[in-house]
Formats: structure tokens, C-alpha cells, sequence
């Protein structure tokens, strides 16, 4: 892997697996982000962005369950987490099958 494993926050893992979904049918809407900002803080969205888009699909996930191993949440965290990738996924109204996909795999790994 290029990059050693992040020690993310909730929070930045958070905007990570949102850019995922938003990523998820290969092109990242301009809806999408602001959903996304909407989410954090300025400096916090720039740092994460520059790192997925440094990253590799294998890399993401690698990422994303590294950093869930090490996380505890609660099963409303889970759920808000949840509601937050339906709503990036919404934001440019559409809900591709890729995206369909990436909603499946996403529960698997945090549920």
C-alpha cells in the first residue's frame, strides 16, 4: 500500500467513506461534495480529498477497515453514518447500481 495506515477520527473516516459513495459510479458531482462539506470543516475536507484521490479502490478499503477495527461505535453512530452515505448517495439523484453495490459492501463492513 502507498500510504500507511491512517489513525483517522470518527469524523475523518466519516468524510473519507463519504467520498467513497461519492466516487462510487466514477464521478464525483458537485452536489455530491457539498453534501460532503456540509459534513466538516474546511481544512479537515481539503486534507481527506487530496488523500482519496491519491489513493487506489483497494487502498480506500483498506483504509476504511483498518480504521473500523479500531473505532467502537455505538449502533446509533451506525445508523447516522448510514443515513449520511444514503444522503451523498441521493444528493445527485441518481442511484446507480454501483452505488447499490457500494451501500451492500459498506454494511457488510461496518455492520
Amino acid at each position: 500500500m502507498k500510504n500507511e495506515l491512517p489513525h483517522w477520527t470518527k469524523e475523518e473516516l466519516k468524510v473519507y467513506i463519504l467520498l467513497l459513495c461519492a466516487n462510487a459510479d466514477n464521478e464525483i458531482t458537485q452536489e455530491e461534495l457539498t453534501v460532503i462539506k456540509s459534513k466538516t470543516d474546511h481544512s479537515t475536507f481539503e486534507r481527506l480529498y487530496k488523500e482519496f484521490c491519491e489513493d487506489n479502490e483497494d487502498t480506500n478499503f483498506e483504509k476504511i477497515e483498518y480504521t473500523i477495527g479500531h473505532q467502537e461505535y455505538s449502533p446509533h453512530e451506525l445508523s447516522e453514518l448510514k443515513r449520511e452515505t444514503l444522503e451523498v448517495f441521493d444528493s445527485d439523484h441518481k442511484f446507480q447500481q454501483r452505488e447499490r453495490y457500494l451501500d451492500k459492501v459498506l454494511d457488510n463492513i461496518l455492520y
